[in-house]
Parts: C-alpha cells; structure tokens; sequence
C-alpha cells in the first residue's frame, strides 16, 4: 500500500522500489574554539545560547555561596524525536540545519532525527546524513534516513510532513488534491499506528489545509488540536511587506493575521496589528495599499519567487517552519499572536473541523484561536471567500475515497 501511494506521488512509476532503512550516530562531543560568560539569570544565559546557537559555551555564574559555576552542556537535556518527510527536497535541506543547531527546539534538546524520503531519493538521504555527521551538531544523538513509513513515524515526538505530489504543468486542482489525498491518508493511519499519542504534527506539503485535514481523518487516536498546516510564510511574508513599506526592522512589527487556505486567497490581514505599539493602518496612513497591492503582494509571492529563481521558497520556507514550531513549543510572546492553520472549532463563523489558518497564541504546548477580534465587512468578504475554496477542496478530498 505505501509502495503504490508512492509509485502514484512520482506519476506512475512502473517498477515497485526496495525500501531501505539506514542509521548512524553523531558523537555529542564540543566543538569550537569560542567561549563566552554570560553572568546574570539560568534564563538569561539559555537565551544567549539559543541566540547564538551554543549550547557549549555559555556558562552561569550563579552568584551563590559554594556554588560553581554551571554550564548548560551539563544541564540534563531532554530528547525529542522529529520525522521530516520529503526531507532530500530542497525545504528538508534548509530545515535539517536549524533543527540539529537547535534552533528548532531549543538549546538544552537533544534530537532523533528521521529523515523519510521515496526509496529513489536514497542517495540523496545518503548525503544529506554525511553532511549533518560532518557538522558535528552536538544535539544530534542519531539520525535514521528510510523509505518505510513504521519506521519513519515508530514513537516520533513531532512530525514535519514537507514531501508531497507537487502540482506539474497542466494540472487541474482536482487531480493534485486526488493524489496528495492518497499520500496524506497513508501518513495519517501510519502516524495512527506508530507514532507518540501527543505527537505534534505540522504540514507543509500543498493543498497544506486539505492535507492536514486528511491526515488527522486517518488518525483518530491523535487529537485534533495536534494537527497544523504551514501559513507562518505567509504570516512572515506580511510581517516582511509591512516593515518595508514603514522603513522599519520586521521585529517591530506585531500581530498581523492569515486568515483561511494557504493559496492565492488567503487573506493577510493588518487591521489588529502594530508597528511599535502604534495600529499599522495609523503607522502607514495608506489603506489603498493595505487593501490593494500589500494582500496580492503576500498572496502572490510564492509564484514571484518561483518566477525570479526558478525554484520554489525553500529557505524562507524552512525559517518559517523554525518559527511556527518554536512558538508552539515554547510559547508565543506576551500579547503577541501569530498565524497558524488549526483544525477550527466553529471561530469566526467557519464550520468545525475545516483546516483554516487563524490567530493563535501558544503556550505549555498548547495553541488556542484569538477570540474577540473584530471584522469589518472587508474582512468578512476575503474571509467569506477563502472559506469557500477550503470548503471545495475537502469536498473533492473526501470524495476521491467513495
């Protein structure tokens, strides 16, 4: 069953192909000549070492009677296993660095790393294992590449699930939801079956809001509010476009929101969010460019910048896969909210159990919707319109399987 999924998701290969399975372990040891002293609180030291991505070098100066100083290499550290699929892509490659420096989840984690790819791309797994083993990343404890899904998914922690049938010249989207649909529902009974009940699943692979609606179908025994899909592109994008039209640092700006499918119609949205404390509108005073060109900038970029580099967002698209999984791991700043696609539950008028992206603030694991946020009939239109494409695609989804 998994071989055809796959023979289908490369458009008919003929032959069926041999899964192999292949490990190795990195040694935990220090590396680098640089040492820095941070003096002042446990917490303000991890931040200095998740900063600058060392969890070698920073140390504490406790400033306590009898007490030595302690360095976070010898903190007790904790283990997380993440499966990537798709990871031989050009995404999984951006991605793999940043989740065995740490700055994924955390300087004090140690990761397992899965990387699961179709048994064709084996070579290119082969090689992106000696590179993550030539970096000598210290929170790497063992890597796993593989074609076979129980492996891949066997008591993963977080599974990032970027492989999926990419749209090809000519397509109609009826026939990428029909094979993705097949795809995501192998990985949703094979996340069923062996993955970690708590498992935190994110999506990126397009249609990303139908895929993570299939994939949590076809796993029951995962909660629903386990399931995300990939707009923190978007989110970012928007954050990006902003600053620039205020000639301000991104970091300044605050609260943006994508509401609906990770397409052409999402809706960027500015109306809740700030630009040093003050509303964007008031900071930008130009709402024909914030109706106009700022949304189809954000709605469109992905095809200028396949356009431009003739390559899909591959950097971009990892960094913000960093950001989403960072802030649901380790929480949301205070009063800040960001953009992630949520399984919905009945929020701003969109029918329970549709894949919609929304505001979200999160904390101790846990991510819940903004409430409370007011639309104006602008919003309530763009939003009206994105609901109604999702609401297409899961009815094409679902109907591949009657």
């Amino acid at each position: 069953m998994f071989r055809a999924a796959f023979r289908s998701w490369k458009g008919g290969i003929q032959s069926a192909q041999r899964v192999k399975t292949f490990s190795t372990s990195v040694p935990l040891t220090k590396t680098g000549s640089k040492f820095a002293v941070v003096v002042g609180s446990a917490a303000a030291v991890t931040a200095a070492a998740y900063l600058y991505h060392d969890t070698t070098t920073a140390s504490l100066d406790a400033k306590q009677p009898g007490q030595r100083p302690v360095s976070l290499s010898e903190a007790p550290k904790k283990v997380v296993r993440v499966v990537v699929s798709g990871a031989a892509g050009q995404i999984g490659y951006a991605l793999t660095p940043l989740i065995c420096s740490g700055q994924v989840f955390g300087p004090n984690t140690k990761v397992i790393l899965h990387l699961l790819d179709v048994s064709f791309m084996e070579s290119s797994l082969k090689g992106l294992m000696m590179e993550i083993e030539d970096g000598a990343f210290p929170l790497v404890e063992k890597v796993v590449a593989t074609s076979d899904l129980a492996t891949a998914f066997q008591d993963v922690d977080v599974a990032i699930l970027v492989g999926g049938f990419p749209r090809k010249a000519g397509m109609e989207r009826k026939d990428l939801i029909s094979k993705n649909v097949s795809i995501f529902r192998e990985q949703g009974q094979a996340l069923d079956a062996h993955a970690k009940k708590d498992v935190k699943v994110l999506v990126v692979a397009n249609p990303a809001n139908t895929n993570a609606l299939i994939a949590s179908t076809y796993a029951p025994s995962i909660p629903k509010e386990n399931f995300s899909c990939l707009t923190r592109l978007d989110h970012n994008r928007a954050l990006s476009q902003v600053a620039i039209k205020a000639n301000v640092p991104v970091s300044d700006v605050k609260n943006v929101v994508i509401w609906g499918n990770h397409s052409s119609t999402q809706y960027p949205d500015v109306n809740h969010g700030v630009i040093r404390g003050q509303p964007i509108r008031q900071a930008i005073n130009d709402d024909a460019y914030l109706n106009g060109p700022f949304i189809s900038t954000v709605q469109k970029r992905g095809a200028a910048i396949i356009e431009a580099r003739k390559l899909g967002s591959a950097m971009s698209a990892a960094n913000a896969i960093k950001d989403h999984m960072k802030d649901w791991l380790q929480g949301t700043g205070p009063g800040e909210f960001v953009s992630m696609g949520v399984l919905s539950n009945g929020s701003y008028g969109i029918e329970e159990g549709l894949c919609f992206s929304y505001p979200v603030q999160c904390g101790q694991g846990k991510c819940q919707i903004v409430q409370g946020l007011t639309l104006d009939e602008f919003s309530r239109k763009m939003i009206a319109a994105t609901k109604k494409e999702l609401l297409e695609e899961k009815e094409e989804a679902l109907n591949v399987f009657k």
